[in-house]
C-alpha cells in the first residue's frame, strides 16, 4: 500500500536534531530521500547530525538556535524559505526534563521547561503554519511522551508540558481535519537518550538523591533512538494521528484507559 504522505523529496525540519531521537529522525528522513533543516542549541551535536545527513547525500541546513528565544523562532521561516524553499514537514522533537516534586522546584525552572517543551512547539507551529497550509500535502508532528498519557509523581513540570503538547496537537488536528495539513502527536516510552542524565533538578533536593533518581530512571530507557525513529517515521508516512512508540508506552496507555483514575497504583507496583 502506498504511503499517505511519501517522504521522498519533502523538506523536513527537526528540532532537537543534535542527538537522541532527533538525530535518528534526521538520518531516517535522509535515508527516505527527504531534504533536511536541523535545529538544535548544541553546536557540536548539530554539526554531527548535519555531517551524517550530508554523508547520506541529502541537502541539509543547520540552525543553532535556543528554542526559548521567541524572536529567533519567528525569524526562522524566512531563513528556511530563502535557503531551501517551502517546508512540508515540521517535527517538534526537542525536549528537556526537570526532576523533583513540585514543592522542591523553583518556578523559573518550571517556566524554562514549559518554554522548551510546550511554548516552542506552539511558536514553531505558529511560525510555519502559513507555509504548511499552502503546501499540497503537509504534516506537523509533535512529540509528547508516555508522560503525556499518565502523570507520575516527581514529574509535575514534564507531565504538564507533555499533556499540553497532546491537547494542543489534538485540537489542532481537529481544526485541520479534511484539509491538506495533517497533525500527529507522538508518545514515546522509555528511549535510551540523555534526557534523564541532563535533567535539571529542584534546588532543594539532595544531590545524591538526584543522582540515584536519574540512575533509576535510566533503567527504563531501553528502546534505541533508531528504533523509536523508525516507528515514528512509519507513522508519519501513514499520517497516523497518534503514534505510540515502544511496548512500555502501549502497555501503559492500555492501563490508563482501563483505570483512568487509579492507573498509577498499578504502574508503580509493576515498576517496583
Amino acid at each position: 500500500m502506498a504511503d499517505a504522505f511519501p517522504l521522498h523529496d519533502k523538506l523536513a525540519l527537526v528540532t532537537g536534531a543534535g542527538g537522541g531521537i532527533g538525530a535518528a529522525l534526521a538520518a531516517g528522513l535522509a535515508r527516505r530521500g527527504a531534504r533536511l533543516v536541523l535545529v538544535d542549541r548544541d553546536p557540536d551535536g548539530l554539526a554531527r547530525s548535519e555531517a551524517a545527513v550530508r554523508a547520506l547525500g541529502r541537502d541539509v541546513g543547520a540552525h543553532c538556535l535556543d528554542l526559548t528565544d521567541a524572536a529567533a523562532i519567528a525569524a526562522l521561516p524566512e531563513k528556511v524559505a530563502a535557503r531551501h524553499g517551502p517546508l512540508d514537514l515540521l517535527v517538534n522533537n526537542a525536549g528537556v526534563a526537570l526532576a523533583g516534586r513540585f514543592a522542591d522546584l523553583d518556578l523559573p525552572d518550571f517556566d524554562w521547561l514549559m518554554d522548551v517543551n510546550f511554548r516552542a512547539v506552539v511558536r514553531m507551529t505558529h511560525a510555519f503554519l502559513p507555509v504548511l497550509e499552502s503546501r499540497p500535502a503537509a504534516q506537523i508532528v509533535n512529540l509528547s511522551s508516555l508522560y503525556g498519557l499518565v502523570a507520575p509523581p516527581g514529574q509535575t513540570a514534564y507531565a504538564a508540558s507533555k499533556f499540553a503538547v497532546r491537547g494542543f496537537s489534538e485540537a489542532l488536528r481537529h481544526e485541520y481535519a479534511g484539509t491538506n495539513l495533517g497533525v500527529s502527536v507522538v508518545h514515546p516510552g522509555g528511549v535510551a537518550t540523555a534526557i534523564a542524565r541532563n535533567a535539571r533538578a529542584g534546588p532543594r533536593l539532595d544531590p545524591a538523591e538526584v543522582a540515584r533518581g536519574k540512575q533509576a530512571a535510566e533503567r527504563f530507557l531501553r528502546l534505541s533512538p533508531q528504533a523509536a525513529a523508525e516507528r515514528i517515521l512509519a507513522g508519519i508516512a501513514r499520517r497516523e494521528p497518534r503514534i505510540v512508540v515502544g511496548r512500555d508506552a502501549a502497555q501503559v496507555a492500555l492501563i490508563q484507559r482501563l483505570m483512568p483514575v487509579r492507573y498509577w497504583s498499578l504502574i508503580a507496583r509493576a515498576m517496583e
